[in-house]
């Protein structure tokens, strides 16, 4: 197969699929007998981002694989195709979905101690329709509370390869309040997630699908605003 039809073929893959490719699925696109090496992959990849250079998309690789998506410097314009606004996110729900980022797995009695409130039932379901957090397992003390960790889907959102990639604690000033609490130890939370995401995979290969349908999500890729600073506003404001 001759370079140029691989880069086109990965190319045309990317852009049909609507979520984020892996390299393992991006071979399976080619007969056992013309499948190429992930190093033929991965040069076809540079090559297609090479393109990407002078367009208004680029190619980003995320927890789940590649895939185009908007330039993040274009979302102001591109956002105005759709009618419905972002979704906006109490304080409460992003120090929520911080600390389960940072400490995870980590239970709701934990997050309320850090955070001196109690822990608003729509936030953490909120967090689990958006397919951002979910139950890892069972802490072994009384009452058995549920362990919460963040997911590939998380990832994808945030335009992240791995929890490696989450910003120093010092860089988030909007949860200071909360930095002398959390102590990020990055590898025990890889441990936890990456545990997660392969017995994710291994039950259900679709939950690793991005949401790129969604419209705010292509318009601006990742940015969350905040809104009040509420426990009842956990839910995603229309």
């Amino acid at each position: 197969m001759a370079e140029t039809g691989l880069v086109q073929i990965i190319e045309g893959a990317l852009m049909a699929a609507g979520e984020p490719l892996s390299l393992q699925r991006i071979s399976q696109l080619f007969d056992e007998f013309d499948r190429p090496g992930n190093d033929d992959l991965k040069q076809a990849l540079a090559e297609v981002a090479e393109r990407c250079d002078d367009r208004g998309y680029e190619l980003v690789q995320v927890a789940s694989g590649y895939r185009f998506q908007v330039r993040q410097n274009l979302s102001t314009w591109v956002g105005r195709i759709w009618q419905e606004r972002p979704p906006r996110y109490s304080r409460a729900l992003l120090e929520t979905l911080s600390l389960i980022a940072y400490r995870q797995p980590i239970t709701r009695g934990e997050i309320e101690e850090i955070r001196g409130v109690a822990v608003s039932t729509n936030i953490i379901k909120t967090l689990q329709e958006r397919e951002w957090v979910r139950v890892v397992g069972h802490r072994d003390v009384p009452g058995k509370p549920a362990m919460y960790a963040t997911t590939r889907q998380f990832l994808d959102y945030f335009n992240l390869k791995s929890l490696e990639e989450l910003p120093p604690l010092a860089d988030i000033k909007e949860l200071d309040n909360l930095s002398g609490d959390l102590e990020f130890d990055p590898e025990p939370a890889n441990d936890a997630v990456n545990n997660a995401v392969d017995a994710e995979e291994s039950s259900s290969p679709s939950s690793t699908t991005a949401e790129t349908t969604d419209h705010a999500d292509e318009a601006s890729k990742k940015e969350v605003t905040t809104g009040g600073e509420s426990e009842e506003q956990g839910q995603v404001e229309a």
